[in-house]
């Protein structure tokens, strides 16, 4: 699969996980899906630990997003994705703090580049000033970056920056964030990024169904045809 574009469900709307993750992921794990996630809030610990051993029995890909900007927090969404067992941890704003505590640990710490801020996250900063901090952030003990393409306050991300991001930097790439219509989901798959998430859309029916089931497979139909063309 590494060639192919991973699409990674979010339980998650407005950067909140939602209440009935649990429920709502039993009802999916029969799903093509490999890669699971949500966010360090709106769930006890107690229910994300039970959401990360259901997702691994499941033999899911599992992914944690912080979207807490200061050290402080982010080393505490660090110690939270290693307690809970993730194999990601997406999001923070880096911290070399927080890098050298996940050196030796299993978490791959892809965090956001450029200035982040805002809640929901909101991405700020010239193209060439995100793509070197992305790349300072790899350099670093980053395994991999959270790009939140579409929250880009600056200009239109299709017309620079993704394109140049992605030409720039080789390690894994995730957009995250206002994926939410066939049209970007067409562009995005074009990019081609290592993954892409997916949450807050599914939950406001974005793709068409009402059933959340129905929606994520159609999603992930269309990814499976443009993986297929890869090959």
């Amino acid at each position: 699969m590494s060639d192919s574009v991973r699409l990674i469900v979010m339980l998650t709307n407005n950067d909140r996980t939602v209440e009935n993750s649990n429920k709502i992921f039993e009802n999916c794990k029969d799903l093509e899906v490999e890669c699971w996630g949500f966010k360090d809030i709106g769930l006890p610990v107690a229910e994300m630990k039970e959401l990360v051993k259901a997702m691994k029995k499941a033999n899911k890909k599992t992914f944690l997003e912080v979207v807490s900007i200061g050290e402080k927090e982010g080393m505490k969404g660090a110690k939270l994705a290693v307690e809970c067992g993730f194999d990601y941890l997406m999001g923070t704003v880096f911290y070399e703090k927080i890098a050298d505590y996940l050196i030796d640990k299993h978490p791959k710490y892809y965090p956001f580049c450029g200035k982040i801020y805002g809640h929901p996250s909101i991405l700020d900063g010239s193209v060439d000033e995100i793509i070197n901090h992305a790349k300072y952030v790899l350099k670093n003990g980053a395994k991999g970056v959270d790009l939140l393409a579409y929250r880009y306050i600056k200009e239109d991300a299709d017309k620079r920056l993704i394109r140049d991001f992605l030409n720039q930097i080789k390690k894994p790439v995730i957009l995250a964030g206002n994926i939410d219509s066939w049209d970007r989901l067409e562009k995005v798959l074009n990019y081609k990024p290592w993954g892409f998430t997916i949450g807050s859309a599914f939950f406001n029916n974005k793709f068409g169904d009402i059933n959340l089931q129905n929606q994520i497979e159609v999603v992930l139909k269309k990814v499976k045809q443009f993986n297929s063309n890869l090959k």
